[in-house]
């Protein structure tokens, strides 16, 4: 039997109302990001896991792939499936510190990261990808309802990770603010990669972060403990600060890359579809 457009409405709606908020927001950013690719004639998320090349004299026609050779004036042969990233690692930073927004108006930094990592989920399980949560205290949830609801009430292992159950050849996302010790990120970067793994770390920081704003007299919190401090004129922090927060960057690019990694940073008040997309062609140009 089959349903009318009221009924599958109502289906909709139905399975709509058991999803996670999280998972919601999230399938939207996907579908934006999907209903980009397509306006642009560019690889789904299914196209991107296979290599392909041009084709040559003696090939067979029928293993000319024809939606990837309408892009452009080439044939195009998909030749084999990449074996590289049949499991995607995702760690997405639940510490107190991704709790901090500087306005209202803008997301958490916790709330950005949850939100991108699932977006990238649902579109790695479009492709047919496995995605395995890391940090996770017992059995990793197995489907993206059981995702996000992990990711919505947080509670994932703080850096360092360890790595015991990685497979080889696969991939890892690790999106937080990094504002960690660089000792402490680089185990977390050795642990993983000296499984055979390779990785894409996603720098998430509130705009405030970056430019301390601040001025006049300011008390900081710490939210992980770390206590508070008063100062008469946070702006004279700024340039000592800006300082600082440049060289822990080009530390963590600099291990990152001595590892083969790619890093990448985000700001919470830019569009969650920016991270996702930066992500995707990370994963997408994985050697």
């Amino acid at each position: 039997m089959r349903a009318d457009g009221k009924e599958r409405t109502v289906q909709a709606q139905a399975m709509a109302a058991n999803m996670p908020p999280l998972l919601i927001a999230a399938e939207r950013v996907a579908a934006t990001f999907m209903s980009g690719l397509h306006g642009r004639r560019q690889a789904g998320p299914g196209e991107i896991f296979w290599q392909f090349r041009r084709y040559r004299s003696g090939d067979p026609v029928r293993g000319i792939d024809w939606r990837r050779s309408a892009r452009s004036d080439l044939l195009y042969v998909r030749e084999r499936e990449w074996q590289a990233a049949q499991s995607v690692f995702l760690w997405c930073d639940g510490s107190p510190s991704m709790a901090y927004r500087a306005q209202d108006t803008r997301p958490a930094k916790g709330e950005r990261t949850a939100l991108v990592g699932l977006a990238l989920a649902v579109l790695l399980a479009r492709a047919g990808e496995r995605v395995i949560l890391l940090g996770t205290r017992g059995e990793p949830p197995a489907t993206l309802p059981g995702l996000a609801a992990h990711l919505a009430r947080g509670g994932l292992a703080d850096l360092p990770l360890e790595a015991q159950a990685l497979a080889r050849h696969g991939q890892a996302v690790l999106i937080g603010d990094f504002l960690d010790d660089l000792a402490t990120i680089q185990k977390t970067v050795r642990n993983i990669a000296e499984k055979g793994v390779t990785g894409h770390l996603l720098q998430v920081l509130d705009p405030a972060e970056e430019t301390l704003p601040f001025t006049g007299r300011v008390r900081f919190v710490g939210l992980e403990n770390e206590g508070t401090v008063e100062v008469r004129r946070a702006e004279d922090l700024r340039h000592a600060y800006g300082q600082r927060l440049a060289e822990h960057r080009a530390g963590v690019t600099a291990l990152t890359h001595a590892f083969g990694w790619t890093f990448a940073v985000h700001h919470t008040d830019a569009p969650a579809i920016e991270a996702l997309v930066s992500l995707f062609t990370a994963l997408s140009r994985r050697g």
